[in-house]
């Protein structure tokens, strides 16, 4: 691929994190409610990102291969704020934030905790979504759950797939999560849009 292309779609991909959340936010903050979101699959996912996070810096990877995740794990704590704050549970922020900051430090304190931590992550990715699609399946309502937001994140997946294939920094178990990333934010986002046109049928 030529440079000039491969910057354009870094860009892209950089451009679509720096807003990936903010539908979701905008939908949380207009009904005031975080009604068809689950704190469960939020922290997952927070912790999944966090991992990866830590992985790709501990590794020296490219930057150009991790950077949209800290603007993505900015947006999911202000989420989190969110949904804590409508929920009646602001409080339950601050611990939450002290146990993913003493993690952060920990996760490097050994190799094999870093590697270890690594090969959970895409389970503990994958069951972020799988607590939101539980959800959804259980209520059936979307709620506030917003599908161009979980749409923004397969968009951004597929992406880091291809960008991935291009480096020379291969490695199986990041393949791994970037499919099966891909496949489960699709699936989200198809389950939303389901029960979201089910509601406007009703």
């Amino acid at each position: 691929m030529a440079p000039g292309l491969l910057d354009l779609v870094h860009l892209t991909t950089w451009a679509v994190c720096a807003v990936i959340k903010l539908p979701q936010l905008v939908a949380v903050l207009k009904a005031r409610s975080a009604w068809g979101l689950s704190v469960g699959s939020l922290l997952l996912e927070l912790a999944g990102f966090l991992v990866f996070l830590r992985y790709q810096i501990y590794y020296d990877y490219p930057l150009e291969t991790y950077l949209e995740y800290p603007i993505i794990v900015a947006q999911d704590v202000i989420l989190l704020f969110c949904i804590m704050h409508f929920s009646g549970k602001t409080k339950r922020a601050l611990f939450y934030a002290v146990v993913f900051w003493v993690g952060w430090y920990m996760l490097t304190l050994q190799k094999w905790i870093i590697d270890l931590s690594m090969n959970l992550c895409t389970f503990i990715s994958a069951a972020s979504k799988l607590v939101q699609l539980q959800h959804l399946w259980q209520t059936k309502d979307s709620g506030q759950a917003s599908a161009l937001t979980w749409g923004l994140s397969a968009y951004t997946c597929a992406i880091d797939f291809f960008l991935f294939m291009l480096t020379i920094f291969f490695s199986l178990l990041v393949l791994i999560r970037f499919i099966i990333m891909l496949i489960l934010n699709i699936w989200v986002t198809a389950t939303i849009l389901h029960y979201s046109k089910t509601k406007k049928t009703d």
